[in-house]
């Protein structure tokens, strides 16, 4: 392969959704290639025009462009979900442009369909026998992405910290207006956003796709939890509080358990009913929130609970935001590690996602990280076996054993859902095998 000698072109992209930090892994990179003589070529839109051999997309990065940026949200670079490793043709014209302007080396910034496109590229590069070294950035503020160890994805830890201010203004809305809020956290694959701001932001309730385990996951059992919460608050003379859910759930209560629970005809409702190519609903077109505040409200209403419910969602506020000095420094380290392997003899061998452990960048080979059959990294999901997460679930509000074994609070909670005593039992037990 090619030395990265003084001159050698090295293009960046960005893939996927946008994240904080972006903008420090763009300058960083920017900045250590240009002071090894190298040369920067941004990428505008990730793939976006790359696929349509169009070179009018791309534009030189300097120091003075990129300056100062790594304290800026969104992405200079803008970005896209084009994949060309989806088709043959979009790869082969990717690899002519970046044949015509003499690329060397790649900085991708993405996802798994991007990290998929970057190994892509650099595999067929090799084949080509026009080798590019590629160095792919993982970016995620739903930190579900396996690193090694404890190590966040960029963005999570900024997305996090918004997301508690956020949910810290709706509480205290909350408790002067006497009002539950449900706020919808992104996090299709995993819940570590959503605990995240429900932990640190004090959440009456949080609940995560994990904690379920291997048991079926309904919109009844979703509600059910939310509803002893709000009994159980009653019984404190507090009218009020917050309830975080990951959008994940949605996934976890599945197509079929939708319908079982509101039918097809009701579930219209929720937003246009899109199937993908094999006929299932698309669920993210779903308003999960506003489903969960219906079915809710039907079940409260059946005790004779009247509660003002607000559903809200919560993830694009997050994430273009300004990084917090986490994330700041988190990226140039991320940018400097991706030029690091890629000047060095490493990344002649393989093409590398790039971590930072222990203040050490560890870059890991794509074949590693990478399922050739999904295209996708594993999925890093909540531990509910460990103390952060039982130290979370100490501090919410659900119906537990200890309600139904103290017979004098089992009477008081039954009096106020308008049931007797064994009628709650029956009703709501179940809840504390989950």
């Amino acid at each position: 392969m090619s030395e990265l000698v003084a001159g050698s072109r090295l293009a960046i992209l960005v893939g996927g959704g946008p994240a904080p930090g972006i903008n420090g892994v763009i300058s960083s990179a920017t900045i250590e290639a240009i002071n090894h003589g190298l040369e920067v070529i941004g990428c505008r839109d990730g793939y976006k025009w790359l696929v349509q051999g169009d070179l009018e997309h791309v534009k030189p990065l300097t120091i003075d462009d990129v300056s100062r940026y790594h304290l800026r949200g969104g992405s200079m670079l803008g970005t896209s979900r084009t994949a060309p490793a989806n088709n043959e043709k979009d790869m082969a014209r990717v690899l002519e442009v970046f044949r015509k302007l003499h690329i060397r080396a790649l900085v991708s910034i993405g996802g798994d369909d991007t990290a998929y496109s970057a190994s892509q590229v650099y595999k067929r590069a090799a084949e080509s026998g026009q080798p590019i070294r590629v160095a792919h950035v993982p970016k995620t503020i739903d930190n579900d992405l396996p690193l090694p160890g404890s190590t966040p994805t960029f963005g999570f830890e900024t997305a996090r910290h918004l997301g508690v201010f956020t949910l810290r203004n709706l509480y205290e809305d909350a408790r002067t207006t006497g009002r539950w809020y449900l706020i919808v956290s992104m996090g299709r694959a995993a819940g570590h956003l959503a605990l995240g701001i429900g932990k640190a932001g004090a959440a009456t309730l949080t609940i995560i796709p994990e904690e379920f385990r291997d048991k079926p996951v309904t919109l009844d059992i979703v509600c059910d939890l939310i509803v002893g919460a709000i009994l159980k608050r009653k019984l404190r003379n507090r009218n009020y509080g917050v309830v975080v859910l990951a959008e994940g759930l949605i996934e976890a209560i599945g197509e079929q358990g939708l319908l079982a629970a509101i039918g097809e005809e009701q579930l219209s409702r929720y937003g246009q009913l899109e199937r993908d190519p094999h006929g299932h609903l698309r669920l993210g077109e779903i308003e999960f929130g506003r489903m969960v505040k219906d079915h809710l409200r039907r079940k409260l209403q059946a005790l004779g609970q009247s509660v003002t419910l607000i559903d809200k969602d919560l993830g694009y506020e997050l994430r273009c935001a300004d990084p917090i000095p986490f994330d700041a420094e988190y990226t140039r380290d991320l940018g400097y590690g991706a030029v690091k392997f890629l000047r060095s003899s490493l990344s002649t061998s393989f093409g590398a996602i790039i971590s930072i452990v222990g203040g050490r960048m560890q870059p890991l080979p794509f074949e590693q990280m990478l399922n050739p059959e999904t295209k996708r990294m594993t999925t890093r999901r909540v531990d509910v076996d460990s103390e952060a997460y039982e130290c979370a679930r100490r501090y919410m509000i659900r119906l537990e054993k200890s309600d139904f074994d103290n017979p004098e609070q089992l009477a008081r909670l039954a009096q106020l859902a308008n049931l007797s005593p064994a009628e709650f039992r029956n009703r709501f037990g179940y809840l504390i095998d989950y």
